[in-house]
């Protein structure tokens, strides 16, 4: 079947009809209209007697082009022209306003209500039906490309939402939810050229659950990723400010960068840690350190000197962490 070329100026199996209303309470003019458009191909027609209906005729068969008479029993027509306007469903359909004679005032002020077009009739036959296709044509294409844009943009967020989503996968661990460690290091790098540019402190949190293997030897491996997972909630909404960065480092070890943070601060936030993880009550009967799940907490804060030292910082937490695990756990110690 060979393609056809349709209103809208794209090429598609079968044209799209133009469908005029004609709002027009003279039964006449209503019959000479008809009959000049009943033998065009693509032209569908409806007439609308009754200018009290007409807005809503119009909302129902979603015309291409609408002739509207300006001379109206109880309805000004240029008020009727303003009222499709306004509504969000007639708003942008082509409108030929019908006149008794040739008159620039009141063309004027037609163009003025909103409509497109200006005929004075009963016009040419000829030059109606070139009207009503170039309107018609004009309309479809702006609906064509309307939904080309819409259709666009869903395709735009859709993109941009699995990008976003394949990106907090790339970030995030996937058994807690928090930062993983690739994130973590690029993240520790970036805060610590930032606090070394800017003279800024640079504080870390080295946190261990306590005897998590013996936990998983008594309570099964499933037992211990759910332990895990609530211990990463609780670390996380301890984390108060965006720029805190709460991650796992590996295994039952978690990590918090705490940048422009100095130390008092850090240990309130540690403790904060450490005794909303004791007070969840999670039960470990096999733990030589108390009868619940607790963690231990390493703590630092450096100011850098050098660009690529962070991972001084983490030593650091990490030799607060060793104290606190050979002081007894379930304790935060700085180095």
């Amino acid at each position: 079947m060979e393609p056809v070329m349709d209103y809208t100026g794209g090429l598609g199996q079968r044209p799209q009809n133009a469908m005029v209303l004609l709002v027009d309470d003279q039964i006449m003019v209503g019959e000479a209209i008809r009959r000049a458009l009943a033998d065009e191909p693509n032209i569908d027609f409806h007439f609308c007697p009754d200018p009290h209906d007409a807005l809503n005729v119009a909302t129902q068969t979603r015309p291409t082009v609408i002739l509207q008479d300006l001379v109206l029993p109880g309805v000004d027509g240029l008020t009727l022209v303003r009222a499709y306007r306004a509504n969000p469903a007639t708003r942008d359909i082509p409108i030929i306003v019908l006149s008794t004679k040739e008159d620039a005032v009141v063309k004027s002020a037609a163009f003025s209500a909103g409509a497109n077009d200006y005929l004075v009739k009963l016009p040419d036959s000829i030059e109606l039906v070139a009207r009503i296709r170039y309107h018609s044509r004009s309309y479809l294409a702006m609906l064509q490309r309307d939904e080309a844009y819409q259709a666009l943009r869903q395709s735009q967020q859709q993109l941009l939402e699995t990008n976003l989503e394949l990106r907090r996968l790339t970030n995030s661990d996937g058994l807690t939810g928090l930062a993983n460690r690739r994130y973590f290091d690029g993240y520790l790098g970036a805060e610590w050229k930032r606090a070394l540019r800017e003279r800024l402190e640079l504080s870390l949190l080295m946190i261990d659950v306590d005897h998590f293997k013996s936990y998983n030897d008594a309570y099964g491996h499933m037992a211990g990723d759910e332990v895990l997972k609530k211990v990463a909630s609780t670390i996380a909404g301890c984390c108060d400010r965006s720029a805190d960065l709460a991650a796992r480092f590996g295994g039952e070890e978690f990590a918090v960068v705490l940048p422009g943070t100095p130390a008092g601060g850090v240990r309130l936030i540690a403790e904060k840690i450490r005794r909303s993880i004791e007070a969840l009550r999670i039960p470990h009967r096999d733990s030589a350190t108390a009868e619940w799940l607790t963690v231990s907490i390493g703590m630092a804060t450096l100011m850098p000197e050098r660009l690529d030292s962070y991972t001084l910082l983490i030593d650091a937490a990490d030799r607060g962490l060793y104290e606190a695990k050979r002081h007894g756990r379930n304790r935060v110690m700085t180095q």
